[in-house]
């Protein structure tokens, strides 16, 4: 692998290299934070590690500044900033009190406003351990709906702000995730390869945690790889008793209701007797569900310690007075601890603990609560938050790429860090889990166009900077739905992934017959499409297939040729029997108008497949065996049949007789319709269906789907991705770790699909990869549904008091969401193959940036960051720079160990092949004597991380 650089005056050297992490900042030899500073428990005694801690989201019912501020609390009494006042007012006071903080978004906002003693004060509280940071993250981040490279940006961010600010002492040891709604197994696997020693969480199904209460497994051996080798992907995890709340009677925050600990004897209502007589009787019940002598009990609540006096006060005087009765022969102690203090006291246990391969979806509070909903609530900012990924890491890469001048150039001064704060906020598990207020909704889309707007500085900077021209750069962030304004035009395309890409692009003109060159002047094949107004408010779209090098772009020019009516090639009424290329065949039912089959020409496969949509029913929450409804986060739809939109599509097809592209249009009702894509050179079938406006004119909540019906012999079992990563095996009706007792057999088979789901049997696997994360199942033999769309009329009681019930300006009668779904059909042994570099080309598509006119001849029209492509097992996973001197680059393995016979071993890439710095007109190569410093051998699954120090000249 080679970075080659425009000539500027930087060179780059390998200097750190490390599992996922970055390097720590040094600890100082008068502190005692970590397990250091544990207080000591009582071997013979039940202990009781009672950790203070206060749950702040990162918006939900108010936007995040709400949050910090304390504004608007007419909807939520909540203010970030008043908590972190009083909590270290109140740790001053006493040295044996603790402190647990993790949303590392609120606590920078909060840390920046403080004096200079004032922070010299806390980092002496971090230093002594009575301040301890868990997690670490920006947020703590949602595990359904989240994509593993936007979770290790987040946690990057705030795991970095800590390391700078209070060294080796702010460093999180464990993993805190409370509140998310499921648990992904590639989420332990992250943690775990970050160095985390321990992972902490609240929230498991109901059925799930009364068979571990009783056979004493609720704290366990999370095993969540199976290609990284053990303890690689090992992680001890926990689940918290309570939740995370304080054991029932024992809540002293201003928003509880519970009576204080009346400790003076003369006076009315004392009650110390009967507080320590319940706290004792609740410690010993919660022991009984446990394997040790020690316990965790959560002292703190959402947004709790507002008034921190009130919890320390009481909590100050529990411990007192249950310690008081150890002379009198009680066994339970008491201590203010952290979950690493507790885990510390786990660890020197020496147990046997349980093992667990799977992961926590999904999750359900009830018998009728499946919390599956919210895998699809709200699509189009579910959409939006991967579009935002996806640019903020070709941001990140152009940044590096141009060097200084992109950060301030002839655009101005742009930067990454808006954006990149932006989508670490949208990671967390009320954000792009689509379970937020609405108002709260619009603010992180709001966040994310404006860290666009910063970027589109930056890489307008960069590109100016790359291709030697300041001509203006044009962004069209709406091609999906407008026209954009040229009439004659160049094309720029970046890839950001280090491997090229053969990419097809729609141009929305308003002409009806263009010209299209690429760098050197060659035509490439174009074609004007003619669209119908059921499927774009556009007229006409220029579709062409383009390529890009890696880590680089190239240039096409578009031009009018003459404005006349479209070619002999429009649409025509009626399905065809089939269109294919090289690669595929696809055909329909001629009386339908559906798809009837799929069939790879390359290998000789054919199988049944049709696909039609349907909606579910949303129960009001209104029958007489649970009054449960649908909402942003429950799924519960009112009978297990679905309703089919239409039995049948009105058709028409639009097949070019050359080599772009075949499209088969599909109306199903006046709101949903659907093109069927095929494009040359293309594995994959390319389905783009738009849903919306829901109606509701029945006052009837809806959940659309999408099912495929194949001739696959499934066996009950499908595959969903986790987070994007590794693949799990999936089961109707069945979880790996205890005996089910199905009751929402919809809901209660739904799991995240983040990037791709598939079926396979013997000889045939189809692959769907999606273009954001959606909720799906397999319900029949044979058969997918994804869920596409929810518009719901009712809250479902879990908070946000609010139906999922969007609209907008565009849309003032409900959503329209538009989206891709991307079919290959290849065997088992091989699919991998497919569908993984193409998840990565849909997750990290290529960046179109506009130039009005013609460019100057000086102009550099292609451009590559790499001398040559990395390995196709290998992807470019971040590339950013982390200060003025050094790039963090992170390099994965993105195969599983098992899934292809061509890319599922160890590679080995050498980082010292070409790192190319320039000086003037001088070109130097730095070489390594020793191949060991630069040879990375990557396994599958594997990630990982390294610092490049810039030298300059």
């Amino acid at each position: 692998m080679a970075l080659r650089l425009r000539p500027v005056t930087v060179c780059f050297l390998v200097v750190f290299s490390g599992v996922f992490s970055f390097p720590l900042g040094q600890q100082k030899k008068e502190t005692t934070c970590g397990y250091q500073s544990c207080h000591a428990t009582k071997p013979d005694m039940l202990n009781v590690h009672l950790v203070p801690h206060t749950h702040d989201d990162v918006g939900w019912l108010k936007t995040v500044d709400q949050y910090y501020y304390g504004d608007r609390n007419n909807i939520q009494h909540a203010g970030v900033q008043y908590i972190l006042d009083s909590v270290v007012d109140q740790l001053l006071k006493n040295p044996d009190r603790r402190f647990i903080y993790v949303e590392t978004a609120f606590f920078y906002r909060w840390w920046k406003q403080q004096s200079s003693s004032m922070q010299q004060t806390v980092k002496q509280l971090v230093d002594e351990g009575r301040l301890e940071f868990v997690n670490g993250g920006w947020c703590m981040s949602d595990e359904a709906t989240t994509h593993y490279s936007a979770v290790i940006d987040q946690m990057t961010l705030g795991l970095r702000f800590l390391n700078e600010t209070f060294g080796v002492c702010g460093r999180p040891r464990v993993a805190w995730h409370i509140d998310p709604f499921g648990h992904a197994r590639e989420h332990a696997s992250m943690f775990a390869q970050m160095g985390f020693d321990g992972f902490f969480f609240g929230r498991v199904d109901y059925q799930d945690r009364a068979r571990r209460m009783k056979d004493k497994e609720q704290e366990l051996l999370w095993r969540a790889s199976s290609s990284l080798t053990p303890p690689m992907a090992d992680l001890f995890t926990g689940i918290l008793p309570n939740g995370y709340n304080p054991p029932d009677g024992f809540c002293w925050d201003q928003l509880c209701d519970d009576a204080p600990i009346r400790d003076d004897p003369d006076l009315e209502d004392y009650n110390v007797d009967d507080v320590v007589t319940r706290f004792l009787k609740a410690a010993n019940t919660q022991a009984l569900a446990y394997k040790t002598n020690h316990i965790i009990m959560t002292m703190g609540s959402d947004f709790q310690y507002e008034n921190a006096n009130l919890w320390y006060k009481n909590l100050d005087k529990l411990i007192l007075y249950v310690n008081a009765n150890q002379s009198s022969g009680s066994k339970v102690n008491l201590l203010y601890s952290t979950p690493s203090c507790y885990l510390q006291e786990l660890h020197r246990a020496n147990l046997t603990w349980p093992l667990k391969e799977d992961d926590f979806f999904p999750y359900a509070d009830a018998a009728h609560d499946f919390w599956t909903g919210y895998f699809t609530s709200r699509p189009a900012l579910k959409r939006y938050e991967r579009i935002s990924n996806s640019n903020l890491q070709t941001c990140n890469q152009l940044e590096v790429l141009g060097g200084p001048a992109s950060r301030k150039g002839p655009f101005g001064a742009g930067d990454s860090q808006t954006l990149s704060k932006a989508m670490a906020v949208a990671q967390h598990h009320d954000a792009v889990s689509g379970t937020e207020k609405q108002h709260v909704a619009n603010d992180y889309a709001k966040r994310l166009a404006e860290g666009w707007q910063h970027c589109q500085v930056l890489v307008s900077n960069s590109l100016a900077s790359l291709r030697g021209s300041s001509a203006e750069i044009i962004y069209c962030d709406n091609l999906n739905i407008s026209v954009c304004p040229l009439t004659e035009f160049s094309v720029g395309v970046y890839n950001p992934l280090a491997h090229p890409v053969t990419w097809p692009v729609r141009l929305p003109v308003n002409g009806t017959a263009y010209g299209v060159t690429d760098a050197t002047g060659k035509p490439v094949d174009s074609q004007v499409c003619v669209l119908p107004r059921f499927i774009s408010i556009r007229r006409f779209v220029t579709a062409a297939l383009v390529q890009a090098p890696p880590l680089g772009f190239s240039t096409y020019f578009v031009s009018l040729t003459q404005d006349q009516p479209p070619p002999p090639s429009s649409p025509q009424r009626g399905a065809p029997p089939v269109i294919q290329n090289k690669y595929l065949q696809v055909t329909f039912d001629p009386d339908t108008g559906l798809l009837s089959g799929l069939s790879n020409l390359e290998t000789k496969q054919t199988i049944k497949l049709t696909q039609n949509f349907y909606w579910y029913n949303s129960s009001r929450g209104n029958n007489a065996e649970s009054k449960q409804p649908s909402g942003a986060y429950i799924f519960r739809p009112n009978s297990s049949t679905p309703l089919v939109v239409s039995k049948t599509a009105k058709v028409q097809s639009f097949q070019v007789k050359h080599s772009v592209v075949q499209e088969v249009r599909q109306r199903f009702s006046p709101w949903v319709s659907q093109v069927v894509r095929l494009y040359a050179d293309s594995k994959a079938l390319e389905l783009e269906w738009t849903v919306g406006p829901v109606p509701i004119n029945d006052w009837q909540g809806k959940e659309v789907i999408t099912r495929l019906d194949t001739s696959i012999k499934t066996s009950q079992l499908f595959y969903t991705d986790s987070n994007g990563r590794e693949v799990l095996q999936r089961r109707k009706d069945f979880r790996p770790t205890w005996e089910l007792k199905q009751t929402e057999p919809i809901a209660g088979n739904y799991y995240p699909i983040n990037s791709r789901a598939f079926l396979k049997d013997d000889e045939d696997q189809l692959t769907v990869v999606t273009d954001r994360s959606q909720g799906g199942s397999s319900l029949q033999n044979g058969s997918l549904e994804i869920m596409l769309h929810r518009r719901l009329l009712f809250d479902d009681y879990r908070g946000v008091d609010e139906a999922l019930n969007e609209a907008s300006e565009i849309f003032p009668d409900g959503l329209v969401v538009r989206g891709r779904l991307f079919l290959t059909l290849d065997h088992p042994a091989s699919a991998a193959d497919t569908h993984r570099p193409l998840a990565q080309q849909v997750v990290l598509q290529p960046l179109l940036t506009f130039t009005d006119g013609d460019l100057s001849p000086e102009t550099q029209l292609e451009f590559s960051g790499l001398q040559a492509a990395l390995p196709s097992a290998v992807h470019l996973l971040t590339l950013s720079q982390w200060d003025k001197d050094s790039v963090l680059l992170r390099l994965e393995h993105q195969f599983q160990s098992d899934e292809s016979q061509v890319n599922s071993r160890p590679v080995t890439v050498n980082l010292q092949l070409h790192w190319f710095c320039f000086s003037e007109e001088k070109l130097m190569l730095k070489e390594f004597e020793d191949p060991s410093v630069t040879e990375v051998t990557l396994r599958p699954m594997e990630i990982r991380t390294f610092l490049l120090r810039v030298s300059r000249r």
